[in-house]
């Protein structure tokens, strides 16, 4: 892996550069070795064939890989022999079972577990996931920690499937509408124009107005279909390849008022989790700590959370490191609980407990704003087909009136 890097060398001089490490600790003694401080160190994206054909395991099936894997190793049976176990069970499935031939052949050449995902080209695996396998390897707690990760994995995919069945109502609902809208603009309202045209009647100004969309509409929307399609392509291109657009996004997001808030429920809430599961596996505080910031997707998140697992590395706590930090303002519940949980030494208690909470707090919130969806969407829609039918009615009436 290739990271990059900022700081100064020995002589006080600005330095920045990219030094190749397959773990963030190992880049940053790289570079102590050299004589270089850095201020920021964080993974770039290498351009080579083999990134641009791996894929990021779905969290359904790395849920599966590791509740079967904990299963075959709890029952007495050696890592490889779980892999040729679970090879020959997914028979089916190309790209997993190379996936599993890629681990089985690292491993038999005596690698252990770690090196073989973090070195495998098939699949991208979480940082954080990998690297605790690699200190439940040291612990002797593999299958506790692989337990946890598939349960964890496994919770993430409910949410995630949950949220997608929630939105394919209101998804159905607005297709229809923008369809329906379509429809009426493109084909019904040029065939009613032409009946005012051989009338000479002055149109009033929402029929003008409806008339002008109409027109637009219908010499344009080829440009308009291909400008929406290519302004999707290079947002999610531009949000994916650039950092900085990336994190601008992200800030924007967490400022908005309802979906910034169910963002950081949801971050905060994987955070906490995870750290305490860490923790419960017996890894170091500061180490857990810096886990644990690799699994926040949200840019603005993790670069706050990144600058104080430094200080977190230095002998410093979190909660008084994220409170001296500036950036995203965090939620008070949480900066509260995990500074009762560094004063009674109890992280990992407090923080799986406010993950639960977060949780159902999200749940709650999505209910509401789903629910206060829906009606707005049908008086949206109703409210774009009464300009409509008013637009082609009111010269109607006007014709009739003026006849009597």
């Amino acid at each position: 892996m290739l990271f990059k890097y900022k700081g100064f060398d020995k002589r006080g001089k600005r330095a920045k550069g990219t030094v190749s490490a397959a773990t963030v600790e190992e880049a940053g003694q790289k570079l102590r070795t050299q004589g270089i401080y850095y201020e920021s160190l964080q993974p770039t994206r290498e351009f080579s064939l083999e990134n641009l054909t791996k894929r990021q395991m779905p969290g359904e099936m790395l849920a599966s890989f590791s509740k079967e894997l904990s299963s075959y190793l709890n029952s007495g049976m050696t890592i490889l022999t779980a892999i040729k176990l679970l090879e020959n069970q997914h028979e089916g499935e190309k790209r997993y079972v190379s996936f599993l031939n890629s681990l089985k052949t690292m491993i038999d050449e005596g690698k252990s577990l770690y090196h073989a995902l973090n070195t495998q080209k098939v699949y991208v695996l979480p940082e954080f996931y990998v690297q605790s396998l690699n200190i439940a390897g040291q612990s002797g707690k593999m299958v506790e920690v692989l337990t946890q990760m598939g349960d964890f994995f496994s919770a993430q995919d409910k949410v995630r499937k949950q949220v997608k069945g929630a939105m394919v109502y209101p998804t159905v609902i607005f297709t229809v509408a923008i369809a329906m809208t379509s429809f009426l603009i493109a084909f019904v309202v040029p065939k009613i124009t032409e009946i005012f045209e051989d009338t000479d009647q002055k149109l009033p100004p929402i029929t003008q107005f409806v008339l002008g969309i109409s027109d637009f509409l219908t010499a344009y929307w080829m440009y308009l279909l291909t400008g929406i399609i290519l302004f999707i392509l290079l947002f999610k291109l531009a949000y994916a390849k650039l950092d900085g657009f990336h994190r601008l996004i992200d800030g924007w997001l967490l400022r908005l008022p309802v979906l910034g808030t169910l963002i950081q429920n949801h971050e905060l809430g994987r955070f906490s989790y995870i750290l305490s599961l860490l923790l419960g596996s017996g890894v170091a505080y500061a180490q857990a700590v810096k886990l644990a910031v690799a699994s926040f997707g949200n840019y603005r998140l993790r670069e706050l959370f990144d600058n104080a697992a430094r200080k977190v590395m230095e002998g410093n706590k979190l909660s008084n490191a994220l409170q001296l930090s500036r950036g995203v303002k965090l939620k008070r519940n949480f900066m509260q609980s995990l500074a009762l949980g560094e004063e009674s030494s109890e992280v990992g208690e407090v923080l799986e407990n406010l993950s639960k909470l977060y949780a159902e707090e999200n749940e709650e919130r999505l209910k509401m704003l789903l629910s206060m969806l829906e009606p707005f969407m049908m008086l949206f829609i109703g409210a774009v087909v009464g300009v409509i039918v008013s637009a082609m009615l009111l010269p109607i009436f006007t014709m009739t009136q003026g006849l009597k």
